[in-house]
């Protein structure tokens, strides 16, 4: 018992809900002191997350600092976490742009701290849960969970007067979707009387009910994602959300739907997977071109980035069931990637709207005169965004397409389209908003970015590069995983 609780992975799980704990006994006009200990508690939980990553054993697939719980024992249901290489860079993801979101809300969030800051604190902890769970009924509790602190961050802290609307929109359609993944998990226990997927994925499912349980999964992943057209929410929830939220729905949520597919729609039902693979494969190249042609039509900045998302996603879904090494692996390196690219967007919009308090980009032009600082930092982010050879993306859009090219040709062909789209949308808007003339009738006042927003920024740049120019850093952790994973897929 001793060893389990320095489980680093127990200890990163259950240090944001002893944050909350603490928090709850802090005077509420104690603004600072609130943010100071919800800053040292997110740091802590970073550093947890990083002793994981160096005990972590890349030469093995198996689920490792797994604690197990009695929770219903005579049901045969257990609570037990552990990690393997895809689930351990989605904790370290969680945890560091949990810091970020602190550190970018510290001035533009006045009203309710105490409460704003508890709902980032349970986010977190429902996040590690998500991705650390071994079990089908506690995954489904806190993917649902996800949903509440969500919800209140958005619909209280909002950026405009639709936030309300576009709070009831995330909640009601991402749930919508979970409740057939609800009536999938139960069909799943009475045929085999446990949700433990470890014991799941030795089970083999008749072809009709792996049909049957993958559209239930199906359709609660599908809106996490989101997958055109279960996508009408999130620009919605991105244009009211305040940046904090932005970052965390960008950077982690949408990540929860690729990573449910990789963590039990392809194992526990393989036959479906390879059965539904063109259907997958239409609606993620009706995302990738879609969502890249409406991009260009946008005038909200956020709504440009979130559309942008969708159609990343459409790459990561592609390689997903592509069903090979090179595209899975290129899915999960991208899906990193974006967390990082999406979110320092994200960053840079808010930064521009703590300042001038309008997100249309026709009142932006010119600001590489004023804010030169902030100019730079955007052009590397916007090159990130497409692909740019040297950056995250461009290594994982490359196995993404290496892995769809050994599926089908005619995929790969029509995907590389998404690329050259991604490159018209990103230098579009960098040009619109950096280059010009200064558009003084607007705004009479202009301020390059703080020091704290610079070191905010900085660091993920560093990220992005690392994972650009050396990206076996990652890929190293993941490859027994995936391969295990594709093992399952041989039926």
């Amino acid at each position: 018992m001793t060893i389990e609780l320095f489980n680093p992975l127990l200890l990163t799980s259950l240090t944001p809900f002893l944050g909350v704990i603490i928090l709850y006994f802090i005077p509420s006009a104690n603004i600072y002191l609130c943010r100071l200990v919800v800053l040292y508690i997110s740091c802590l939980t970073f550093i947890w997350s990083l002793f994981i990553w160096i005990g972590f054993d890349s030469n093995t697939s198996l689920f490792q600092f797994t604690y197990t719980a009695n929770w219903l024992k005579g049901w045969n249901i257990y609570y037990t976490i552990g990690i393997d290489g895809i689930s351990l860079f989605f904790i370290l993801l969680t945890t560091f742009l949990t810091i970020i979101c602190i550190l970018i809300s510290w001035n533009s969030i006045q009203i309710l701290v105490k409460e704003y800051l508890a709902c980032f604190l349970v986010l977190e902890f429902c996040l590690i849960q998500v991705f650390s769970v071994l079990d089908l009924l506690f995954f489904y509790i806190f993917f649902e969970s996800v949903l509440i602190p969500m919800f209140l961050i958005i619909g209280i802290w909002g950026s405009r007067s639709r936030k309300i609307r576009a709070a009831y929109q995330l909640f009601l359609y991402t749930l919508i979707g979970s409740l057939l993944m609800l009536l999938g998990l139960i069909c799943v226990y009475f045929q085999t009387g446990t949700t433990d997927i470890q014991l799941l994925w030795q089970i083999q499912f008749s072809d009709f009910r792996q049909l049957v349980l993958w559209l239930a999964f199906f359709a609660g992943f599908a809106v996490k994602i989101p997958m055109i057209p279960f996508h009408i929410w999130l620009p919605e929830a991105h244009a009211e959300a305040p940046t904090a939220g932005s970052v965390i729905l960008a950077g982690i949520l949408l990540k929860i739907g690729g990573f449910g597919f990789l963590r039990f729609s392809l194992p526990l039902f393989p036959s479906a997977s390879i059965f539904f693979t063109p259907f997958i494969f239409s609606l993620s190249l009706i995302a990738v071109i879609y969502a890249s042609l409406t991009t260009l039509r946008q005038v909200d900045l956020k709504k440009i980035i979130a559309y942008s998302s969708v159609s990343h996603m459409g790459f990561v879904t592609i390689g997903i069931f592509s069903l090979t090494l090179q595209g899975i692996e290129g899915s999960l390196l991208l899906m990193i990637s974006h967390g990082l690219v999406s979110s320092a967007l994200f960053l840079c919009i808010g930064i521009l709207y703590d300042r001038h308090k309008t997100r249309i980009i026709k009142y932006y032009n010119g600001l590489i005169q004023v804010m030169p600082i902030f100019g730079i930092f955007f052009l590397f982010f916007s090159f990130a965004n497409l692909g740019f050879p040297g950056t995250s993306s461009f290594v994982g859009e490359f196995l993404v397409l290496f892995g769809a090219f050994q599926s089908s040709v005619f995929v790969t062909i029509l995907a590389s389209l998404g690329m050259i789209l991604g490159a018209a949308y990103s230098i579009w808007l960098f040009n619109r908003i950096i280059f010009g003339a200064l558009k003084i009738k607007y705004f009479s006042i202009f301020q390059d970015i703080s020091r704290r927003e610079f070191w905010i920024l900085f660091p993920l740049v560093l990220l992005i590069l690392w994972l650009g120019l050396h990206p076996n850093s990652l890929l190293d952790e993941l490859h027994f995983s995936t391969i295990n994973l594709i093992e399952h897929l041989k039926i």
